[in-house]
């Protein structure tokens, strides 16, 4: 009962594919009987190949949306809405359950008749799970597993726009470009996991952290005022001290400046004025918290 593709089922099936893989790609006949399936079938606990009597599409179905899938198959043969998708749950050949959306399309013959179909089965739940594995990729810094600055940038904005109060925190690893002169990238590399796991371990759940470039991590604290914020900061910075043991006089010890900035106008002030900050900080010494209120002009000097 195995059937070849032919030159014009093939362009056809090629439309299908978006992508292959675990798609159960299959062919059916006039009458809805399977005739040919990729190895990918076998997941159902089908070998077509082997089998005497070729099952109905709608076997793969679970009973309950067997007639279903049969009144979809008919439609298809009479060239109706064929590019839809079709959700129905089939048995899994481990005795499980997965929901699969199916698209059939037509196969013609000279006469315009509908000898057959060819189509697509993608589960629906690896779907998901593709789906969510990529939209983690798009909002994940991938070497410390921290929000990235995109993600970062959303939350900012959603904070500020919710206008409830809130702190940005800037923190700037001191030293980073001596670290990666001295010991390479790679143990570069190693100090940033490291103090992104010291940030995620000290900092309570509510806090947001994110890697949002280089050496730089940021820090939104809802509904903590400046005061608080400054507060928490400074208990992080000792902990960092007293986490990083005194190393030899011709190599200071890790750590860190910050950059305070309530949240206020825009995301994008609010950065500008955290980075004033930071800056500020950097330069009377490193190893300490600077706020935007601490500067000169208050740092409300708009862009």
């Amino acid at each position: 009962m195995v059937e070849d593709f032919t030159l014009h089922e093939g362009a056809a099936l090629y439309d299908l594919l978006a992508e292959g893989g675990r798609n159960i790609v299959l062919k059916v006949d006039r009458a809805g009987y399977v005739v040919h399936a990729s190895a990918a079938i076998g997941r159902l606990g089908l070998a077509i190949p082997d089998m005497l009597i070729a099952p109905h599409l709608a076997d793969l179905a679970e009973p309950a949306q067997a007639e279903k899938l049969r009144a979809f198959l008919e439609v298809v043969m009479r060239g109706g809405s064929a590019t839809g998708w079709f959700e129905f749950a089939a048995h899994m050949a481990d005795g499980s359950t997965n929901w699969f959306t199916l698209q059939l399309r037509p196969l013609l013959d000279m006469d315009g008749r509908a000898s057959g179909a060819i189509g697509i089965m993608r589960s629906l739940e690896e779907r998901r799970e593709l789906e969510e594995r990529l939209f983690t990729a798009t909002v994940t810094d991938p070497l410390t597993g921290l929000a990235n600055r995109r993600a970062f940038q959303m939350m900012l904005r959603h904070l500020v726009r919710r206008r409830q109060g809130g702190t940005l925190a800037l923190f700037d690893i001191d030293h980073f470009r001596a670290i990666n002169l001295r010991h390479g990238a790679s143990a570069g590399d190693r100090v940033l996991v490291a103090f992104a796991d010291f940030l995620r371990s000290t900092l309570r759940h509510e806090h947001i952290v994110a890697r949002i470039g280089g050496e730089s991590f940021g820090v939104l604290l809802p509904d903590h005022d400046l005061a608080a914020a400054r507060s928490t900061v400074a208990a992080v910075l000792a902990a960092l001290a007293e986490a990083s043991p005194p190393r030899p006089s011709d190599e200071p010890r890790l750590s860190a400046s910050v950059g305070l900035a309530a949240l206020n106008l825009s995301a994008d002030d609010t950065l500008r004025r955290a980075d004033l900050a930071l800056l500020a900080a950097k330069g009377r010494g490193r190893g300490r918290i600077e706020a935007d209120e601490d500067l000169p002009d208050g740092g409300r000097r708009r862009a």
